[in-house]
């Protein structure tokens, strides 16, 4: 399974970037509008040196895109070090693939769609700027307020919202896909409406639907073990540990 993931992270942003390699690690650059990729090992087998992430870290300055690396710390153990030691932060964060069998009945408010909706990335701003799942103050007000002016964001992947008759939509999600493969991501719901169950409806049906078109493998990365306690209860278990590297402080 390790493999899959691994050729999934490494297939996932060719399409849509500009590929360097420098020593052991593999830098994509994104070629047009969207989320800033990142850096990784060298696919299949790279074990980078304190000198490959000091020399991506300076490309990626001068490119002035974030300094940003991801890779799975079972595959490649020895880069934890080695990131620390070239003045990384690392975030461990819980991997966890889907057992099929465990998950819940669809909600009935939460829907797939194939296009962006504004709401989308609306919800998800709001919500990762209070991260966790305790209950926060943004809501339903502060939605319709940021929705004033977005523009709808064309997209390869599929995208759930939990829109509620009267409330709209308060949580949200993503998935991506390569090959067989599919990963959900950007899973977030307003604050104000935590503690429902909507992020992890959001996810079992993003779940469902990649299974349903056909993906023998779906995995996500949790922020945290108690983020991650909210993916177990729609079917999820616990395989590895997904490392996200950026500058310290």
């Amino acid at each position: 399974m390790r493999t899959v993931l691994e050729e999934f992270y490494d297939s996932v942003p060719r399409p849509g970037s500009r590929v360097e390699e420098h020593g052991e690690l593999v830098l994509f650059v994104q070629a047009g509008d969207g989320y800033p990729y990142y850096a990784r090992p060298r696919f299949p087998g790279g074990r980078p040196t304190v000198a490959d992430v000091l020399k991506v870290r300076e490309r990626q300055r001068e490119l002035g895109v974030p300094e940003a690396f991801e890779w799975v710390h079972e595959t490649t153990p020895g880069l934890l070090d080695v990131a620390v030691e070239a003045g990384l932060e690392v975030l461990q964060a819980p991997l966890l693939v889907l057992d099929p069998e465990k998950l819940p009945e669809p909600h009935p408010h939460v829907r797939v769609l194939g296009t962006r909706p504004v709401e989308v990335s609306v919800v998800a701003e709001l919500a990762f700027s209070s991260p966790g799942t305790a209950a926060g103050e943004a809501g339903v007000a502060e939605r319709d307020a940021a929705l004033e002016g977005a523009v709808p964001m064309s997209t390869r992947h599929r995208h759930a919202v939990a829109d509620l008759p009267g409330e709209g939509v308060l949580a949200v999600g993503t998935a991506q896909r390569a090959g067989d493969v599919v990963e959900i991501a950007g899973i977030g719901t307003l604050p104000a409406a935590r503690r429902r169950g909507l992020g992890g409806a959001v996810t079992a049906e993003l779940a469902r639907d990649a299974l349903e078109r056909g993906a023998e493998l779906v995995f996500l990365s949790a922020g945290s073990l108690e983020i991650a306690r909210v993916y177990e209860r729609v079917g999820f278990r616990r395989f590895g540990t997904a490392c996200i590297a950026s500058p310290a402080g």
